[in-house]
């Protein structure tokens, strides 16, 4: 059974989408994926861990047009006609700004169609599009309960909007992570280690972060990911003598280094209604390597983290966050003990091997 995944990112760090291709090819499924590398940055074709990697390029239109809602309508035309070089029994859709092509798909070639909510999309867009993309797009989330034969959310708190537009077979699969290890392993580091892996956007307070990191006696900062303001913050880490701007990370490293660290930041604005109900990739990202973390009240992490007492839950501002390092660098028993709770909790409830057997129980079902 051949599987064609789409998606609107490069894909050199998304561990939602590797994880599920990679489950699936454990147990003999073929997985290819349709990615957008926007700046031309990365291989056209790679195989990576059995995962066929097609990339769509910026032509020179999508140049000229520059603004992102329209180049995202000329990628969906080139993966449509990706997608018609590809042998495929089942289309893959991850987020909404995918699901155009496998609607089109779906209806040339009479394929089963999954859509991967991983946000709530149109919340996403209320951040920094007009209403009339936002309108644009719950209409074509509205049409596909019509097509989609199976819809995956990456958190329970996402059942309710969906039901509302129409939606019935739904199933959540929490981005949870594989559980490396039972036992517990504190840090060996002489100065208190903060790491943070990830999307480098002005959303997540990482200016904020490396300001305040910088000016700290005895607390050191490892700072990654790929983003928009990710030239900017390297250029300012570089004013700082205990800051280490990695850049883009392979994803088989995010897990080793989170362990290597403290304490795991995540801090997104509680205003954002996405934030409100989503789980995030650093909270399980803290939970299977033992680590505490620092995390906003009135989100969904805060709640998360509050629920199973491992980490520290404080209002947004730089304040806070500067008063939660503090705290957890002169506290290392209160550090072990955050720590210690959020392995439990990986290895109770939030770990990959129980939702991968949810994931491979859809799969079964949509192959007869």
């Amino acid at each position: 059974m051949r599987i064609l995944m789409l998606l609107t990112n490069p894909f050199v760090y998304d561990s939602r989408v590797y994880n599920e291709a990679k489950s699936l090819i454990d147990v003999g499924y073929q997985v290819s994926l349709i990615a957008w590398d926007r700046n031309g940055q990365f291989k056209e074709y790679e195989n990576k861990d059995g995962i066929e990697v097609f990339r769509v390029k910026n032509n020179r239109l999508m140049r000229l047009v520059r603004k992102k809602p329209l180049q995202l309508f000329i990628f969906w035309q080139l993966a449509y006609r990706q997608a018609f070089s590809q042998n495929f029994d089942i289309i893959h859709c991850h987020d909404l700004d995918t699901l155009q092509v496998g609607i089109k798909l779906k209806k040339a070639l009479n394929r089963s169609l999954v859509y991967d909510a991983h946000e709530i999309y149109p919340y996403l867009l209320e951040r920094d599009l007009t209403r009339i993309f936002k309108t644009y797009f719950q209409r074509i989330e509205r049409i596909g309960a019509n097509w989609v034969n199976q819809l995956l959310v990456a958190d329970e708190n996402y059942e309710n909007y969906f039901r509302k537009i129409g939606y019935r077979r739904i199933l959540p699969i929490l981005n949870t992570k594989r559980i490396i290890s039972t036992t517990y392993h504190p840090p060996q580091n002489k100065i208190f280690t903060l790491v943070y892996i990830g999307t480098l956007s002005r959303s997540r307070f990482l200016i904020e972060l490396v300001e305040i990191v910088g000016h700290l006696e005895q607390v050191k900062l490892i700072l990654a990911g790929l983003g928009p303001i990710g030239p900017l913050l390297e250029q300012k880490c570089k004013s700082y003598h205990n800051i280490n701007f990695m850049g883009v990370v392979p994803d088989k490293e995010v897990i080793p280094l989170t362990q290597k660290a403290n304490a795991v930041v995540c801090m997104i604005n509680p205003k954002d209604k996405n934030n409100q109900i989503a789980s995030a990739n650093k909270q399980f990202e803290a939970m299977v390597a033992g680590r505490p973390i620092i995390a906003t009240e009135r989100t969904r992490v805060g709640e998360i983290t509050e629920q199973e007492r491992c980490g520290l839950v404080i209002n947004f501002s730089k304040a806070a966050l500067e008063a939660a390092i503090i705290k957890l660098r002169d506290n290392p028993q209160l550090c072990e003990q955050l720590g210690r709770n959020a392995l439990r909790a990986a290895l109770n409830k939030y770990n990959w091997e129980k939702e991968s057997k949810k994931l491979l129980t859809i799969y079964a079902s949509l192959s007869k």
